[in-house]
């Protein structure tokens, strides 16, 4: 149970972190996605033009409506998906782990994923309803501003459509996070194998060991060892947010146009919407936002997982890989 807390307390360290860096290029993604629909009429010429109308129009501020929800929201997701994912990957596999295993990451990331997915749901619904709302030219896209802030938005969806108008998009959320953490945590979890293995062990084949020597790293006995594995958290969490992106940005584009759009009773299929907007816009419809989220994966993510790995080692439960057989 103790370790289990520490789990999840690394965990929501990560979320934190991750708003801070990545919140301003999620604002720009939400923004592009929106773009030319009932809630949001402007046509931004690409991310660098909607960067300078959010500064034009609302300053530096703008690029942080929503983030009080976010906080929250990253914070206990962030928690749910570290200390889930910790916990069933422990039990399935053990802490002490060597190489990585498919058949542990994967059910762990898609469990995790599911949980994470409630929560998700209602925060970014709040969040992705504050970022549309805002001024172009002094004139706002919704006629007048709708939401004063997040509680003001949650308790005004609740009176119109109820708690269940929370959950609006939740399948797109649902589908985005299993698919999503399940690629994530298993391109995270190899790159870093792979980096440590290399980096320890740079003559040594696989063929004669399948446990990378990272004690000294797990130990973190000197400052350069720490600078070195925090160095590969950083390359290994960036590369995993990329891919993450690359793989279920369509699901997160329907997911945005379904939790912002203003008629209760329009069309919440993932797919048929995937279809709709392939017909209208094709591919670059899909991959909305594509450039700012990229660009946000990397540092964010990067940030997330050195985070989580520093948290987690400072409070004793970080996995400890087992020397390798010389």
């Amino acid at each position: 149970m103790q370790d289990a807390a520490k789990d999840y307390a690394a965990g929501a360290a990560a979320g934190v972190a991750t708003v801070i860096v990545g919140h301003p290029f999620d604002t720009v993604k939400v923004k592009l996605q929106t773009q030319h629909t009932e809630v949001n009429t402007t046509k931004y010429k690409n991310a660098a033009d909607c960067i300078l109308r959010i500064l034009k129009t609302e300053g530096p501020k703008g690029f942080y409506k929503g983030a009080s929800s976010s906080f929250v929201g990253f914070a206990l997701e962030s928690s749910v998906l570290f200390g889930a994912y910790s916990q069933m990957r422990t039990a399935l596999q053990g802490r002490e782990a060597g190489k990585p295993e498919l058949s542990s990451i994967i059910p762990a990331a898609v469990v995790a994923g599911s949980c994470i997915s409630m929560i998700l749901c209602p925060t970014e619904l709040v969040k992705c309803r504050l970022q549309v709302q805002s001024s172009a030219d002094g004139v706002s896209y919704l006629s007048m501003k709708r939401y004063a802030g997040p509680l003001d938005c949650l308790q005004k969806t609740i009176k119109s459509t109820g708690i269940q108008g929370l959950f609006t998009g939740g399948f797109s959320t649902l589908l985005r996070e299993c698919i999503g953490n399940a690629v994530f945590f298993t391109t995270y979890e190899f790159s870093r194998y792979r980096i440590l293995m290399a980096i320890e062990n740079p003559d040594m084949s696989e063929s004669r060991s399948t446990k990378p020597d990272t004690s000294s790293f797990s130990c973190g006995k000197t400052h350069s060892n720490i600078m070195i594995e925090g160095a590969v958290d950083i390359m290994s969490g960036g590369l995993a947010g990329m891919t993450f992106w690359a793989i279920v940005l369509p699901f997160d584009v329907v997911k945005t146009r379904i939790q912002t759009a203003m008629n209760p009773r329009s069309n919440r299929n993932p797919f048929q919407n995937m279809k709709m907007i392939y017909k209208e816009l094709g591919l670059r419809g899909l991959y909305a936002g594509l450039g700012p989220t990229l660009l946000r994966a990397f540092p964010a993510n990067a940030t997330a997982m050195v985070t989580w790995e520093l948290t987690a080692k400072l409070l004793g439960v970080r996995r400890k890989e087992k020397e390798v057989p010389v």
